[in-house]
């Protein structure tokens, strides 16, 4: 980001923690400053000392607790949906290639068939006997020389069609594998799917509980719990350290995301209008030109692992020690994500939440 853009990115963060503290979990984080004043950390206002607040603070880890479950069972559901696509296409390609190696063979078959009437209306002697038969010299070198290619041929002949037929069975075999696969991930992805709306029906239930009053203060709570994450992560003067410029790929992808702000979160969607975490990285990495791995967990898996003090924006931040969350970071402390459902792509900060790692898709 140029000089003005990371300024204003700045301004912004410092506004939204002094202001809209009671944003969602993970939408308000401290001015990014790497030795914040000692009133960075008291922007949030205190909640009222009463005896309920132990019971919010419960509901709050319980409902952290919900959202991750069904986090992980996003990431199962989503990698179950890429293994379907890539399992579909293969049977398809196989499928491709029985109807190709069924037309050969046939066609072997008929060639076969051909050199067997031929010797029929021969009176059914093989070559070699007609041959032998033969009174001229010459004839009986030239008719040699046929034999020799004929035997050749008939091999040749014997071979393809073998190879042909071991080859159909190879694919029905692999085409059988891969229809095993794909309702193995069908199942997956139903499994998932009942998970996920079990913790998030299960997470509605336990906030429609609550007064009106107390969703407010449990906001508030929420977003002081991710201010004060984030201030933690800031006093370990790690800005200091990331001064890295985005590449231009980054920067197409911070772009794409920037312009995602204020879509709602939908698990399992990936554009353009909702997304769930992994969605949106992929996604606006894949506008940049560069696919990357559909699912959080295989972003770490298969990305370069980065040394958070060396990430630069359009980076992915890789959140929780089951990798289930992920972020990109655009530069001063700050990431764009899509948190969970009932939020929307918001821009939150870095350290709102657990680090993993960070990896870099253009590495």
């Amino acid at each position: 980001m140029g000089t003005g853009k990371r300024g204003l990115l700045a301004a912004a963060v410092t506004v939204v923690c002094a202001v809209t503290v009671l944003g969602a979990p993970g939408t308000a984080f401290a001015d990014p400053d790497p030795t914040p004043s000692p009133s960075a950390s008291s922007t949030a206002p205190p909640l009222p000392s009463t005896a309920s607040n132990k019971d919010l603070e419960a509901v709050r880890t319980q409902l952290e607790a919900l959202y991750h479950d069904a986090a992980v069972a996003t990431d199962a559901y989503n990698a179950a949906e890429e293994a379907a696509k890539k399992q579909s296409a293969e049977i398809v390609e196989l499928a491709k290639k029985i109807v190709a190696g069924q037309e050969k063979l046939d066609d072997l078959k008929d060639r076969a068939g051909a050199a067997a009437r031929a010797q029929y209306r021969t009176g059914g002697l093989p070559d070699e006997a007609r041959l032998m038969l033969t009174e001229d010299p010459s004839e009986f070198l030239d008719g040699a020389g046929r034999v020799l290619q004929g035997q050749r041929a008939t091999k040749g002949l014997i071979s393809e069609l073998t190879r042909t037929q071991q080859d159909l069975e190879q694919y029905a075999k692999d085409a059988s594998t891969q229809w095993q696969k794909l309702e193995a991930g069908r199942k997956t992805k139903a499994a998932a799917q009942k998970r996920i709306e079990k913790q998030i029906a299960a997470a509605e239930k336990l906030e429609s509980r609550l007064e009106k009053k107390e969703k407010e203060r449990l906001e508030q709570l929420e977003a002081q719990v991710a201010l004060e994450a984030q201030t933690a992560w800031l006093d370990t003067g790690i800005l200091q350290e990331i001064d890295s410029a985005a590449s231009v790929q980054g920067k197409k992808a911070v772009q794409f995301a920037t312009a995602q702000i204020d879509k709602p979160y939908v698990w399992g969607a990936e554009g353009p209008d909702s997304f769930d975490c992994s969605g949106l990285t992929s996604e606006a990495w894949k506008s940049a030109g560069q696919p990357i791995p559909r699912t959080s967990q295989e972003q770490w898996k298969q990305l370069p692992h980065i040394a958070v003090a060396d990430m630069r924006p359009g980076d992915l931040i890789i959140y929780f020690a089951d990798a289930s969350h992920v972020a990109m970071y655009v530069g001063d402390g700050a990431i764009i994500h899509a948190p969970r459902p009932g939020r929307t792509v918001t821009l939150a900060g870095a350290g709102s939440m657990p680090i993993l790692g960070v990896v870099r898709p253009d590495a």
